[in-house]
């Protein structure tokens, strides 16, 4: 009885170290998104100062993803070979620094030039939160840790919609927005290094009971790793759930980053909304999607932790969340009243960012030294997607005059994302 007071109490006494690094990796992906928003919400009126058509704005808009995606797997296998905190601290740092540097430009190429210096530098951040993940949290919590991680982007959009508007507004000029925004993130990948560790046991703040808590709920999960193991990368894709895993988080990211790009300007256009309006409309929006994503992972560890297994969780969780995003961004199309399109474009988020919860993918398909990678991989995936769909949607914009098209080519994604999501196999790790 004693032993077992003894231990109880020991459980009882555990620090949370663990939360606190991933709530530092929500405020690092957040600043991560309020510098890709700022282009967004300011391009109407970069579009008038620099003379840009709706073709230009969508390749600057999408030229950020170009280095991003390109620079997705090395940035993972850097998380694999070296440490999470170097990477993700370096990271913060130069991605900051290269916002500072777009506010000095005095042309739409010379802003192109900046943006790629910017995808360059956040490449590395979501492969090696992903790394994390692996190392900080046990099995029932990777929902949460793969949300709070993912959850930054949503959160960033919303506060940067509502951050950028309100500079532009006090400073009567899109440049001022770029300086403090890209200041401040560099101020925050110090903030990162000084507190960020590689390991819980690397850790001042961890108590025993904490970073014992984690090893043991580890070791069970290692128990079931393949064996014989290549470590050959290229042989991932010879499994039908990396390639799900791939197309699937593309699928996602071309639904999220279409409406990240261009959602401010569709509202301008068709439905006439000023910057002020804009601004508020895409934090509601945004913020939405920050709520959900949280929801679903909150939602996914819960059952989990009830015994479920992973197949049952996540295959459920995203074919409900592919559904109603679909059924939602479908009647977004015929929307004619803008609160009515606000609401609708609030729920698409809402359930959209519940697949914030392929982030768990790559610790359950791969080995602890494998998870940067498979992380790099699927987001270079989701990058692509970043890449092409600014493009896409300028041209069937310029060329329709409206975004009806547009609005259905993010229907079928949003059935490829269904699709994609029910064919991983998420309790098997991949033999590699």
């Amino acid at each position: 009885m004693a032993a077992h007071k003894s231990f109880v109490s020991q459980r009882a006494a555990k620090t949370f170290v663990r939360w606190k690094i991933f709530l530092m990796l929500l405020a690092l992906i957040s600043m991560n998104y309020i510098d890709r928003a700022s282009l967004s919400v300011a391009m109407p009126l970069i579009a008038r100062e620099f003379k840009l058509d709706p073709a230009a704005q969508g390749v600057i808009l999408s030229s950020f993803f170009w280095t991003y995606a390109l620079l997705q797997i090395p940035g993972g296998i850097l998380a694999d070979r070296f440490n999470p905190r170097i990477v993700i601290a370096g990271a913060t740092v130069f991605w900051g620094a290269f916002q500072v540097l777009a506010c000095a430009c005095t042309s739409g190429a010379a802003l192109l030039f900046t943006r790629l210096g910017l995808g360059a530098a956040e490449a590395p951040i979501y492969p090696a939160g992903g790394k994390l993940n692996s190392i900080w949290m046990t099995t029932n919590e990777r929902g949460r840790g793969a949300t709070l991680l993912d959850g930054g982007a949503p959160l960033g959009a919303a506060l940067g919609s509502l951050i950028v508007t309100s500079l532009i507004a006090v400073f009567g000029s899109w440049r001022p927005a770029f300086l403090i925004s890209g200041a401040g993130t560099m101020l925050a990948g110090m903030w990162a290094w000084s507190y960020m560790r590689n390991s819980p046991r690397e850790h001042a703040g961890v108590n025993d009971a904490e970073a014992s808590y984690i090893e043991k709920g580890q070791e069970i999960e290692h128990l079931h790793e393949p064996a014989n193991q290549t470590g050959r990368f290229l042989d991932f894709f010879k499994y039908r759930s990396v390639w799900a895993m791939f197309f699937g988080w593309m699928c996602f990211n071309s639904v999220f980053y279409g409406l990240l790009t261009w959602m401010p300007t569709y509202l301008n256009r068709t439905h006439g909304f000023d910057i002020g309006k804009m601004g508020g409309a895409s934090f509601l929006v945004f913020f939405s999607g920050f709520v959900g994503e949280l929801t679903g992972g909150w939602i996914a560890d819960k059952w989990k932790s009830s015994g479920a297994p992973w197949n049952r969780v996540l295959r459920t969780l995203f074919a409900i969340a592919a559904i109603i995003a679909t059924a939602s961004i479908f009647s977004v199309s015929y929307a004619r009243n803008p609160i009515f399109a606000v609401a609708l474009l609030s729920s698409t988020l809402f359930f959209l960012r519940w697949c914030g919860l392929y982030w768990c993918i790559p610790s359950l398909l791969g080995t602890r030294d494998q998870v940067g990678f498979l992380g790099g991989a699927m987001n270079l995936g989701g990058n692509i997607a970043g890449i092409t769909i600014p493009v896409v949607v300028g041209l069937i914009v310029q060329h329709t005059g409206s975004y009806f098209l547009a609005l259905m080519l993010f229907v079928v994604l949003g059935v490829g994302l269904l699709v994609c999501s029910i064919a991983i196999d998420y309790e098997s790790k991949v033999p590699v």
